[in-house]
């Protein structure tokens, strides 16, 4: 060869290597921009890399390897500058001998397609090939986290084309920045699930309460005389009522229904959120006169009776009540007074026969009269040992035994119903009577476990949940050591469950507090994790033993794909710091093996067994095994 021509030659690939790096400096500063969505990169992508290799054809082809095609993502046509022509929509079929290649090199090369006999040309892709007059092509693998994902196609239509080591290079480099765009996109999605999980009820997906009270707390300002003001109309759905004990199914289905149903009665015309458990509230855009808030309020109790009726649910059709609540009646704003008020009218609504609908009015003493009522009557109950404790076993995956029982307050009426906790804790909590309950419950939790049997050696751990007020007490930690004393129970035999916002609260405190418990050998465990404002950081800081996983992300296991990313990342924190990780409200076998293929040794719920007394507990799991 001439000495020109081979100068010549390396120049020309100098240039050709320079010409690709600029490329690449260009898609970088355009894909990486905080503002590129990932459909944008892709094309971004497409098209500047068939200008700099001068090609027909880039395609994007996304692997499904369930069905083992290739599904066209994006096309891209030089020539006519067009993003996803015509002709590039079919599947083509995904051979073995294809995927095993692409797992091995950086990029496929063929330089004529009708003399090569290799995976990339074989006769799944030949009809492909000649209808769009493809002489040679690229293939560069996508691949994340070791897992291939699809390929970047790069194909040229004049003729044969022997492709440089800069080519090659090149078309690698694209298929990676594919990979990260993808990689980026979709961390974006999971961050932003985390961000709409922060402010969506995950059963019925409408507002939660913390993202209402933001709606109400900017809605509340100086009011004219004439305006009613701001209104709040709370709807409680009463469980109790058509409820068959066990059968919570047909339960959430109505609630489900009902959150459908109210969506599609208000549209656009006011702010709709799952509040609680069995509420629902709505905030109207406009300010209502009184007559016009209770003929809102009727027509979603009306429209939830029809539907309970038409879902085949008759049982339910009686089980709503409203309350209603004005900023008038605010001494100062207040969204989360405001709130509250329509919630306990809906409530007196219910329990004290006052009808379906019922306006706060806080100027009136009955309303006063109605919550001492309900206080008494508490206290009463509590007199007469009619508080009784429940308790829900906590399963070890690993043989089905269990190892542990969280202590569940509950009240037994005089007509033999059981009431939840989550109907009177409010009441007991406004009145300070919590404080007597926790204690009493702490107490009699404790006396109880020390008589459990050991399994396969091991005493089983009793879990008992604190509340707010309770916490804050300063004799805590001297209630513990009395119940641990007076029982008997060893100190490592007891978790005290917390909630986040609790520890946030005054978080200095919360460590001091939670170190005097924990200097007793006493566990300590974060209930209902992922579901408040929790900061992770906190995590590191404050002495917790274990994480309790919210039930509302064990529901969408194993198909909700966002579920189990979040799961999976509170379970790869959690074994980073050495905490326990517990998974709540278990009703499937499914969700089971899905917790068990993450890692997640201990669970509860439904699947094992309800919250029920410790007779039934120790007998019927006495041995250790719970049933499905």
């Amino acid at each position: 060869m001439p000495m020109s021509a081979m100068w010549d030659g390396i120049d020309e690939r100098s240039a050709r290597a320079r010409r690709h790096n600029h490329a690449l400096v260009a898609l970088g500063r355009q894909v990486w921009n905080e503002d590129c969505t990932f459909e944008t990169a892709i094309a971004l992508i497409c098209e500047m890399s068939a200008e700099a290799l001068d090609v027909e054809y880039v395609n994007i082809w996304r692997c499904e390897r369930e069905d083992a095609q290739l599904q066209c993502l994006h096309a891209y046509t030089r020539s006519s500058e067009t993003h996803q022509p015509e002709g590039f929509d079919q599947a083509l079929t995904l051979g073995r001998d294809y995927v095993a290649q692409l797992n091995e090199v950086r990029v496929i090369d063929v330089a004529d397609i009708a003399h090569d006999d290799g995976p990339a040309t074989s006769s799944h892709f030949r009809e492909y090939f000649q209808r769009h007059g493809i002489h040679s092509l690229l293939d560069a693998p996508v691949r994340s986290e070791g897992v291939l994902l699809g390929v970047v196609s790069f194909e040229h239509t004049e003729h044969p084309r022997v492709w440089s080591p800069e080519d090659r290079a090149f078309a690698a480099s694209i298929g990676d920045y594919v990979a990260v765009a993808h990689e980026i996109a979709r961390r974006r999605e999971a961050e932003m699930r985390l961000r709409y999980l922060e402010r969506h009820d995950p059963h019925t997906d409408l507002l939660n309460r913390d993202h209402l009270l933001e709606v109400a707390h900017n809605a509340l300002r100086p009011l004219h005389t004439h305006d009613s003001g701001l209104v709040v109309i709370h709807i409680h759905i009463d469980p109790s009522v058509g409820h068959v004990p066990g059968d919570t199914d047909a339960f959430h289905r109505f609630l489900r229904s009902v959150a459908e149903r109210l969506r599609s009665l208000i549209g656009g015309q006011a702010v709709l959120a799952r509040v609680r458990g069995e509420g629902f509230a709505i905030i109207p855009h406009r300010h209502l006169r009184e007559v016009e808030a209770l003929e809102l309020a009727e027509r979603c109790l009306d429209a939830i009776e029809e539907g309970a009726i038409a879902d085949g649910h008759p049982e339910f059709a009686a089980a709503a009540t409203a309350g209603l609540a004005f900023s008038r009646d605010l001494a100062a704003p207040s969204a989360d007074t405001l709130l509250r008020n329509a919630e306990n009218a809906s409530l007196r609504a219910r329990s004290h026969g006052l009808g379906r609908c019922k306006v706060f009015n806080a100027v009136l003493h009955r309303s006063l009269l109605q919550r001492m009522k309900i206080e008494q009557t508490l206290r009463d109950a509590f007199e007469q040992n009619r508080l009784v404790l429940h308790y829900m076993p906590e399963v070890d995956l690993r043989d089905g035994r269990w190892r542990a029982a969280e202590a569940l307050l509950r009240w037994r009426r005089d007509d033999g119903a059981v009431v939840p906790a989550a109907e009177f804790i409010e009441a007991a909590e406004s009145s300070g009577l919590i404080v007597r309950l926790g204690r009493w419950a702490l107490q009699t939790a404790c006396a109880t476990a020390a008589g459990w049997p050991e399994i396969d050696g091991v005493a089983p751990m009793l879990r008992v949940n604190v509340s707010a007020r309770q916490f804050e007490e300063p004799g805590l930690a001297d209630d513990v050591q009395q119940a641990l004393s007076e029982s008997g129970l060893p100190a490592s035999r007891l978790c005290l469950e917390l909630t986040e916002t609790l520890l946030l609260h005054e978080p200095a405190n919360a460590a001091k507090t939670l170190s005097r418990i924990r200097a007793l050998g006493v566990h300590v465990a974060l209930d209902d994790f992922g579901t408040g404002y929790c900061s992770l950081g906190y995590l590191k800081k404050l002495p917790i033993d274990t994480i309790k996983i919210d039930r509302g992300f064990t529901a969408g296991l194993p198909h909700d794909r966002a579920d189990l990313a979040i799961v999976k990342a509170l379970i790869s924190l959690a074994t980073s710091l050495d905490i326990d990780v517990v998974g709540e409200g278990v009703e499937t076998e499914a969700q089971a093996d899905c917790l068990r293929d993450c890692g997640v040794v201990a669970v509860q719920g439904w699947l094992y067994s309800p919250a029920i007394d410790n007779e039934v507990l120790v007998a019927g799991f006495g041995g250790g095994q719970c049933g499905g």
